[in-house]
This record gives C-alpha cells, structure tokens and sequence, in this order.
C-alpha cells in the first residue's frame, strides 16, 4: 500500500481512520445510549406497574378486611336479633302465666283452661321460632338421629321401633335440640 491509498474498511484486520474510527465509537455509544434510554423507559414503566399492582394489592386487603368485619357484624346481630325475636315471642306466655296466678278464687276447671291456653301460646311461639316437637308413635322405626333409646323391652312388635315415649324431643331449624327419650322394643 501507498501513503496515498486510502485504508479499505470492508476486510477483517484492515486498519482504520481516525475519523472512521471516531464515528463507530460514536455510533456504538449512541446505539448504547438509545439501548440505556429504552431500559430506562422500561424500567420506570415496570416500577409504575409495580407501584399500581401494590396498591391494588393494598386495596384488595382493605376490602377483604372490611368484609370480613362486616360479614362478622351482621352474624352479632342476627345471633341478638333472632334472641331478641325469640323472647318477644315468649312474652305473650309470661303475662298469661302472671295473669292465670293472679287470679285467687279459680276453680279447677279455669285453671286447667288457662293452663291449656297458656300451653297453646307456647307452642305457638315454638313454632315461629323454628322449635319443632319429635314425638315418634308407638311403632314407629327407632331413629338414632331423632331418638335416645332409654332401654329396650320385649314387645310384639317387630324389633327397633318405638313402644313408648317417655319425653318429646325438640329439633330446632333441622338441627337436634334434645332427643326424645323412647323405649324400644327388642329383637325376639
């Protein structure tokens, strides 16, 4: 090569200009600079995602909270309301009672209809409230659900079901309140 020969760029290994060299440097710095510009930008697009999904993340958590207080809330109060509506029903029972014995001079025959009327209030107020009686018949099939066998007695009848009852049960809204108490009869 001459001193007047430009240097060829094309081929691997062949020397550069200053000049040239100068403008790749120029151009792979801004190529990296225009690279660290985008992965700013995506960086500071990705820290505002973050910061969205954690405060939404935050207001989820509040509202789950919140809802659970809530929830809680109204499970108080409808324990203390359905109290309070189970008592109001029992009232109506208590003044008749109060009044049957504020009477002196009864005979026999007023107080066994007090009594009874009394009686008929109560079960009325019962059964608003969900308070169902289980009395099996003689006969019926023995149910260990509904049922407490006291004792089990030689009978007729085909074994496992019901000879007498010695005490009603009460289920309340399906659930068992008390068993009744039956006597059962025995396989033969």
């Amino acid at each position: 090569m001459t001193e007047n020969t430009p240097p060829h760029t094309d081929q691997p290994g062949t020397a550069r200009s200053p000049e040239e060299q100068e403008a790749a440097q120029a151009a792979s710095e801004a190529d990296a600079q225009a690279q660290a510009v985008n992965l700013q930008a995506e960086l500071d697009e990705l820290k505002a995602k973050n910061a969205e999904l954690a405060d939404q993340y935050l207001r989820a958590q509040a509202e789950a909270q919140n809802a659970r207080r809530r929830a809680e809330d109204e499970v108080s109060k409808a324990r203390k309301f359905a109290l309070e509506g189970f008592a109001e029903s029992l009232l109506p029972v208590l003044d008749s009672l109060e009044a049957g014995l504020a009477v002196k001079e009864a005979t026999n025959e007023q107080i066994r209809e007090g009594a009874e009327a009394t009686l008929r209030q109560l079960r009325s107020a019962l059964e608003r409230n969900k308070v169902i009686e289980v009395a099996p018949a003689v006969g019926a099939r023995f149910d260990p659900h509904l049922h407490q066998a006291i004792s089990m007695v030689p009978a007729e009848q085909e074994a496992n079901t019901v000879v007498s009852v010695l005490q009603k049960g009460y289920t309340i809204a399906e659930r068992v309140l008390r068993p009744a108490l039956v006597m059962v009869a025995a396989p033969r």
